[in-house]
């Protein structure tokens, strides 16, 4: 059988499914089963595929009939122009995020806390994309800092960025001239209408509070200030809808220069504000 022969096959079996983007997705999982930069595929498509790669081809098919995520089956995804390496131990990096490298990315920085490190995917970003700064990344979960652990090990950033397990701010101490976070935003009530990629195989504790979705804003913005430098910025990726509540919450706690950036779709997605110098 050739590649373009599986490349349809699986196609087929996931357009059936009622997979979104199935060819899209079949293309991703043939590149990955054969060895092939996704980019690269088409010149293949004409070979004959041997046993082991096609067996290993329609067991990733089969899962993601099931609505397995992609990277959980390739075991990573690209951010920021970066490889991650991706369990269900931490939330797959979504394009969105990137609006929060961005305007992270807008104004210098020297130490960067992220808050609900996950895969890390943020800090090390941040910290790969600017030599002279160093990073901290916390998480209630050691799975998830394994994770980020590995990424930061292939990223050759294990002397620049430290990770640590606890709640939030607990686990660090001193002041951050950034301290950012894509903390779990959404509401409990919420949770049932999302796609069963997210629903059923990412983790719970990343995605609500189970309560209202604004929880987690509420401790950040808590402890900010006395983690930020005079000057310092608070970053905050949020849900579509909740812009208001949360630049309110920024404001009340002493917060200034408070702002709100979109992502490439037009919706609200970050919340930036700054610790006023005294």
């Amino acid at each position: 059988m050739t590649g373009a022969d599986l490349l349809a096959r699986g196609a087929r079996a996931l357009t059936g499914a009622g997979v979104p983007d199935a060819g899209r997705d079949a293309r991703r999982l043939l590149a990955h089963a054969l060895d092939v930069p996704t980019g690269r595929l088409t010149l293949v498509l004409p070979d004959e595929v041997g046993s082991a790669q096609c067996a290993l081809f329609d067991a990733m098919i089969a899962r993601r009939t099931g609505r397995v995520p992609v990277s959980h089956l390739t075991g990573r995804r690209m951010f920021y122009g970066r490889d991650f390496s991706v369990t269900s131990d931490v939330l797959d990096p979504r394009p969105e995020t990137e609006t929060l490298i961005r305007t992270a990315l807008a104004q210098p920085f020297r130490r960067v806390l992220d808050l609900g490190t996950g895969s890390g995917c943020i800090v090390l970003t941040l910290v790969a994309e600017c030599p002279g700064a160093d990073g901290s990344g916390t998480d209630l979960s050691d799975a998830a800092l394994g994770v980020a652990r590995r990424n930061r090990s292939l990223l050759g950033l294990d002397d620049r960025a430290a990770l640590h397990q606890g709640d939030w701010f607990a686990p660090v101490s001193g002041q951050f001239d950034l301290i950012v976070s894509n903390p779990p935003y959404i509401a409990a009530a919420e949770m049932a209408g999302l796609a069963p990629e997210v629903r059923d195989h990412e983790p719970r504790l990343a995605l609500t509070d189970g309560g209202d979705g604004l929880a987690a804003y509420r401790v950040i913005v808590a402890g900010a200030m006395a983690h930020l430098a005079p000057g310092g910025r608070l970053l905050v990726e949020i849900g579509p809808t909740q812009a208001a509540a949360v630049s309110a919450m920024m404001q009340a706690g002493g917060l200034s220069s408070i702002t709100v950036e979109t992502d490439l779709d037009g919706r609200d997605r970050v919340v930036q504000a700054i610790f006023p110098p005294v």
